[in-house]
């Protein structure tokens, strides 16, 4: 009877995996199967390097430049924020966090991850904006606004997979340091964290991909302008705002130029899961 069970369960592990797999090839089908026609249709150079984007226009113009700019712009603003925030909370969580403290801040940083991405963006509109156009002038929305809001944003999932990372190093690491001589402060970060280094950029990875894909909070304050900013404190549209405004109206080739903007979107960030596997493989 226990050998049917498990035989049983066999078969319904390998159906969820294979779920997964089929839901994977589908998205993949029907972004390639809409979004390549479109993308030879306008022209490869023009759809990607053109910084003109008027599908309303006589002719129509489609080009994505200004808002491959504007994704990049705000995820390397948000990791510049929230990376080194959350991997440093986790080795304080993990290290130096009373106890008392801890199940506060525990609690506390999984709400966040909780927190609906709308919520965010009217926080960033009644807080951060307000505050970035007091302190560095401009009308607030803006890429660097758009930038802290996804910092803190991606903080939870940072914090959490970095600290499990972290913790899941043998203890033996850490006193085998410090018989060597090392302080404990050496210890941690010379020795723990390289041990933990295939979890903490597991979390940088998630983080990025929660930043890259976020579209409503982006919205609220980005300023959604389809344009190459001159600065940090101008607006700024990226690839999936541009997907979510205009998607409800769009029709023939502007809705399949939209489409191939998602598949764009979807080879960014596969690049960037490479990117980070070939990383994770290298030694600190």
């Amino acid at each position: 009877m226990r050998k049917y069970k498990e035989i049983i369960m066999q078969n319904i592990f390998l159906l969820a995996a294979l779920a997964t797999i089929v839901a994977l090839l589908l998205i993949c089908f029907f972004l390639f199967a809409n979004g390549l026609p479109a993308i030879m249709g306008i022209g490869f150079k023009g759809f990607l390097l053109n910084t003109d984007w008027s599908p309303n226009d006589i002719p129509p113009s489609y080009g994505i430049f200004p808002m491959i700019i504007g994704s990049i712009s705000i995820t390397l603003g948000a990791i510049i924020v929230g990376v080194p925030i959350g991997i440093l909370s986790a080795v304080f969580m993990a290290f130096y966090c009373p106890k008392g403290l801890y199940r506060i801040l525990k609690p506390g940083t999984e709400l966040l991850a909780g927190i609906p991405s709308v919520v965010y963006g009217f926080f960033g509109l009644a807080v951060l904006v307000p505050l970035v156009r007091n302190t560095f002038g401009g009308n607030g929305n803006s890429i660097l606004t758009a930038s802290i809001l996804l910092g803190i944003m991606i903080l939870p999932t940072i914090i959490a997979v970095s600290e499990s990372s972290i913790r899941a190093v043998p203890n033996q690491y850490y006193e085998g340091a410090l018989a060597l001589g090392a302080t404990h402060e050496r210890a941690i970060f010379k020795t723990i964290l390289p041990a933990a280094k295939s979890g903490v950029l597991a979390s940088v990875v998630l983080g990025i991909g929660r930043a890259i894909g976020e579209t409503m909070a982006v919205i609220m304050v980005a300023g959604n302008q389809a344009r190459i900013p001159g600065s940090i404190l101008k607006g700024i549209r990226t690839l999936t705002a541009n997907i979510v405004l205009e998607m409800g109206y769009a029709v023939d080739m502007h809705r399949a130029a939209l489409i191939a903007t998602g598949m764009v979107l979807f080879l960014f960030i596969l690049l960037i899961n490479i990117a980070f596997h070939l990383l994770k493989r290298r030694s600190f």
